[in-house]
This record gives C-alpha cells, sequence and structure tokens, in this order.
C-alpha cells in the first residue's frame, strides 16, 4: 500500500497544475487563528523545512526542554510557509522561530529579523543544496531536466529554490523558460512545501528533479532510508550558512538573553545532549550575520 504522503500528492497534482495553490493538510496540527489573545505562553514557530508532522515530533521534546528552563509554558505555532512565518516575526505575534536561511536573509533585509544561535551538525554550522533525481533515471546534472518536471520547496527557501534559481539565472534561464509548461499550458514546476515532501515526490518519480536541503536529506537517510534509496544526488551546491533559530526585532531583552543561554548550554546536560542526538545536531553557537551574505548575493542578483 502507497504511503500517505504519495496519496496526498497525486490528489494535489491530479487536480491542479499548481500545487502552490493547495495545502497539504495535517489534520494532527491545530493551528489556532488568534496567537496572543490572552496567552501568556513563550510562543515558537516552526518554519516547514519538513512537513508539519514530522517537524512536531522533531521539535516537540527540545521545546520540552526549553519550557522546562524558562519555567513557563512554550507554545508552538505551525504555518504551512515560509512566508508566514516570517509575517508572524515582523508582527510581533511570536517569541522566536527555526526558520531557514532564505527567509532569515528575506526577513533580516525587510524587517530586521535578528539571529540568535545557529545549529552545529557533524562539526559544521553550513549545509548544501543537493540536487536529486530517481535512483534509475539517466540524469547527470541539472541541465539534464530541461523540460521535466521538477520540485520545489517554497518561494522563499534558499536550497529550495534560489539556489537552483540561480544556477539557471547563470544561464540565462528561469525555472518558467528552463523547465517549460505541459500540454495543458501549465508550469513544469510545483512547490511541496516541505524538503521532506520534495524527497519524496521524486523517489515516487511525481517528480524528475527536485532541490533539497542537505540536512533533511542526511536525515532521512537514517529515518526514511526506504525514500533516500529511491533518490540520488547529481549536483552538490557551495556551503550555506546553517538554518537558523531567529527572534523578532524588538524581543524583550531579558527573554533574548535566556533563549540564547538555554541554547547555547543545551549540549551540557545529559537531558539537552540526549534530546540533540535524537535529530542529529552536535550543539548550538553563535554565527556572525556574514555567514549568510552568499545567499544575500544570489537573492540580489537574480532580482
Amino acid at each position: 500500500m502507497k504511503n500517505i504522503y504519495l496519496i496526498i500528492f497525486i490528489i494535489v497534482i491530479a487536480t491542479s497544475g499548481c500545487i502552490e495553490k493547495h495545502q497539504i493538510v495535517n489534520l494532527s496540527i491545530v493551528q489556532e487563528p488568534d496567537i496572543r489573545e490572552n496567552d501568556t505562553a513563550v510562543i515558537v514557530a516552526i518554519a516547514p523545512v519538513v512537513s508539519q508532522k514530522e517537524s512536531y515530533i522533531y521539535y516537540e521534546d527540545m521545546i520540552q526542554y526549553i519550557s522546562r528552563k524558562l519555567g513557563g509554558p512554550v507554545r508552538i505555532v505551525q504555518r504551512r510557509t515560509y512566508q508566514e512565518i516570517n509575517d508572524l516575526i515582523q508582527n510581533n505575534e511570536i517569541d522566536f522561530a527555526f526558520v531557514s536561511s532564505g527567509p532569515y536573509v528575506e526577513g533580516n533585509s525587510k524587517f530586521g529579523m535578528k539571529l540568535l544561535v545557529v545549529p552545529e551538525v557533524d562539526g559544521k554550522t553550513t549545509y548544501n543544496s543537493y540536487i536529486i533525481v530517481p535512483r534509475n533515471s539517466n540524469y547527470t546534472n541539472l541541465l539534464d531536466l530541461r523540460g521535466r518536471r521538477f520540485a520545489f520547496s517554497d518561494p522563499l527557501s534558499n536550497s529550495g529554490k534560489l539556489y537552483p534559481a540561480y544556477r539557471l539565472f547563470l544561464i540565462n534561464e528561469t525555472p518558467e523558460s528552463f523547465f517549460g509548461k505541459d500540454e495543458k499550458g501549465r508550469y513544469n514546476y510545483f512547490y511541496t512545501y516541505s524538503h521532506d515532501n520534495s524527497i519524496i515526490a521524486v523517489a515516487e518519480q511525481l517528480a524528475d528533479g527536485a532541490a533539497v536541503d542537505s540536512l533533511t536529506y542526511d536525515y532521512m537517510k537514517n529515518t526514511r532510508p526506504e525514500i533516500i534509496s529511491k533518490t540520488r544526488i547529481i549536483e552538490v551546491s557551495p556551503p550555506f550558512g546553517n538554518p537558523p533559530v531567529v527572534v523578532p526585532k524588538d524581543i524583550n531583552p531579558f527573554l533574548e538573553k535566556r533563549l540564547k543561554d538555554i541554547f547555547l548550554n543545551i549540549d551540557k546536560d545529559e537531558e539537552g545532549r540526549e534530546i540533540l542526538s535524537r535529530i542529529m545536531i552536535d550543539r548550538f553557537v553563535n554565527i556572525n550575520d556574514s555567514a549568510y551574505d552568499t545567499v544575500r548575493g544570489m537573492r540580489e542578483e537574480i532580482k
């Protein structure tokens, strides 16, 4: 029996050639329409690097740990797109968020989103964009995918949209011109709104290729090897600064310091190390904003 992800993709693709107009609904997560009203909890938003249920599972233990260290409740909110998370930060509706490098650069430029810390993974504070294809295909690089069906993760994603778009920009192409349209006049690319969904789309051959976050891909090697085994990597980008933890520009300075101290010391006790080990993070560290200059440069050139 095919997994639920495949069923969701087939339904969406069958009903529209433009996936970004439809939400991949996860009924196990309930999102409250009013975030701050009568709510004294510290609120964290989780960007959809992976699908909502997987994100909740991935971060749940860490959020409970942070709550205990703060001595009060921490509530998780989730949204479908990076832009929605950025809007929450800009409007001071949340206190901190786990985002990706593309949304951070966008938010920092537009409304002063601030770096808090970044995860160190395998001794590095960088990650890559992987261009992946089905294992049994004969594609060897991005250029082989001209006119084929391609999965982007999110319009604001660095690894899942900006980098491959920049690769095309360098050869005077755009996603529209390079991937073209199908027989019904619909563009041959779509958005999955999470990197794991993009990987699954390629594994199940719903897409001929995708651009995905190396951290998610490598994490799924351990958690979903049966999916990864159906794909292969044909290109690896230069390194980019890891997806950061961020805070609003006008965050309470005391809360900002408390959160930073908790993250920077989570690897110092046994419980924290165990939580980090389960999600394949070494520790959290400070990083200079210049780590994201490469992303800024690509973004500005394409504009």
